[in-house]
């Protein structure tokens, strides 16, 4: 479980180890890993996915400690809501490594670790990649992030081409509103006040639970059950600028 430090990914982890799997957690903050390992007795590794090396060690950590039946890709973030024209190049550069080359890292890196899992007793293995509706459906402002997220999508609809034929399923989780502690922060360079203007008056968006629970459900599917792409928006929300703000009424 990559990305495994805060929100979506720490959720996924307590949502596995509940249904009593074993996880190792994946992120770039050793004292936020140490916590969960701490609060939910998961494994956990210290790795960069954007690094060749890190994720070769993760690699090598993971074969000797034990099969590997499923991956989440969960590791991803935007910066920024400026044009095409007036973005950042850097902040395109990052989002494109996060959100695409570290999703194409990791899978290359553990794919014959899921492979090699694969045994009379254990039909299928899974790679799971949360995208968002913005590799989806592009909108104003979404510039780098709308980019990087079609391609992590494109990538994964490639990589379930590639694997057909193998007890492999590739699984997309596109999440739209997720209310988490730093999703905002990061894409408005640590600005609480424009983070948190996201979600004003938006009635429940989605928790970062909520998503862990569609996580853990798809790769609990019967094993000739794949579900390859699911949409997972709060009710509010009918599109990525199609937001209801207030309460729900009834017209």
């Amino acid at each position: 479980m990559t990305g495994a430090s805060s929100g979506i990914g720490a959720a996924t982890v307590r949502e596995f180890r509940k249904q009593g799997w074993d996880v190792v957690g994946v992120a770039r903050r050793s004292d936020r890993l140490a916590a969960l390992k701490a609060e939910t007795g998961a494994d956990v590794f210290t790795a960069d996915v954007t690094k060749q090396d890190d994720v070769d060690a993760l690699r090598d950590y993971l074969a000797a400690s034990g099969p590997v039946n499923a991956l989440v890709n969960n590791a991803g973030g935007a910066k920024g809501l400026d044009s095409v024209e007036n973005s950042r190049i850097d902040d395109w550069a990052w989002m494109f490594e996060i959100n695409v080359l570290a999703v194409k890292r990791v899978t290359s890196a553990l794919l014959p670790l899921l492979r090699a899992s694969i045994t009379d007793s254990v039909a299928s293995a899974d790679i799971v990649t949360i995208t968002s509706i913005a590799g989806h459906v592009a909108y104003l402002g979404g510039g780098g992030y709308n980019a990087a997220k079609f391609a992590a999508h494109a990538l994964t609809e490639v990589l379930r081409l590639e694997l057909n034929g193998e007890p492999i399923r590739v699984i997309e989780i596109a999440p739209g509103m997720v209310k988490t502690d730093e999703f905002g922060l990061v894409r408005f360079d640590g600005d609480p006040v424009k983070a948190a203007a996201a979600y004003e008056n938006v009635p429940n968006p989605l928790s970062a639970e909520d998503v862990a629970e569609t996580i853990v459900s798809s790769v609990l599917r019967p094993a000739h059950v794949n579900l390859d792409l699911i949409v997972i928006k709060p009710v509010a929300q009918a599109a990525p600028t199609r937001i209801a703000r207030g309460d729900l009424t009834v017209r």
